[in-house]
């Protein structure tokens, strides 16, 4: 949505799982090699390679990656050690080091993405140390809630000892995005007022509803955006545009908020 108005966007991909590359064509296992992962460019050795040459083109103009596979996972392993042995310090500190490096890049994108991996490790807390606003997907199943909530208050408290070492923690907003929402589905619409009712307008006002013609899109590897709208059907396609473009319409509202124009 970002790169069809026109932005210059760097999604950085640091779940292991590496389901955002496969999105954008590139298998984990076969077409990342060492070193081209993020974890290249904030490693502790010298073998830490230069921003730039970890971004790659896709097949979409305007969108640049930084792609992952389980190469990520070293840096978990290898953060504990180098603090341990007290060697990284001040803008070397681990909460520091994502933030570093996307400036190395920053004049070459408009907008960054960072898919984070569902776990508290020392990855997202660089991520959320770097980035200046938050999306927190809630997909409305009060299970799924109740296992958020766990999370965040789990988040919170990492987050006070890292400001407590010198981690900066400022973001221009913080929205919950609805998804994977039914909206006949009347359980589901009592937990999406439930939330709307305790967060107010920290929640959006569009929800990215469950559809088939998303599946269907994810069978293949392709967005919704580049989906033949006739192999699902118009309508069904036409009510999950409809419901992406409202989430995406509210996020750019909010970016350019911020932006001041």
């Amino acid at each position: 949505y970002l790169a069809l108005r026109g932005f210059r966007v760097l999604a950085i991909d640091l779940d292991p799982q590496a389901s955002l590359s496969a999105m954008f064509g590139y298998q984990p296992e076969f077409d990342i090699g060492e070193g081209e992962t993020l974890y290249g460019a904030i490693r502790y050795d010298d073998q830490r390679r230069p921003m730039k040459d970890v971004v790659r083109n896709t097949y979409f103009e305007g969108i640049g990656l930084v792609p992952g596979n389980l190469e990520l996972m070293e840096f978990e392993h290898h953060t504990p050690r180098a603090m341990i042995e007290r060697r990284e310090r001040g803008h070397d500190m681990f909460f520091r080091r994502v933030g570093g490096v996307i400036d190395q890049v920053a004049d070459d994108f408009d907008v960054v993405i960072i898919d984070c991996p569902p776990q508290l490790g020392y990855l997202t807390m660089g991520a959320l140390n770097a980035a200046t606003a938050m999306l927190v997907t809630i997909h409305p199943q009060m299970v799924d809630v109740a296992s958020m909530s766990q999370f965040l208050l789990m988040t919170s408290d990492l987050m006070s000892v890292i400001e407590g070492a010198g981690g900066r923690l400022h973001h221009d907003f913080i929205r919950y995005v609805v998804t994977r929402h039914d909206p006949n589905d009347v359980p589901e619409a009592q937990i999406v007022a439930l939330l709307r009712n305790l967060f107010g307008d920290d929640v959006l006002r569009a929800t990215a509803w469950r559809s088939t013609a998303i599946a269907n899109a994810g069978l293949t590897k392709q967005s919704l955006y580049e989906l033949d709208r006739g192999s699902v059907g118009r309508a069904a396609y036409d009510r999950a545009l409809d419901s992406v473009d409202g989430v995406n319409t509210e996020i750019v509202q909010l970016v350019k908020g911020v932006w001041g124009r």
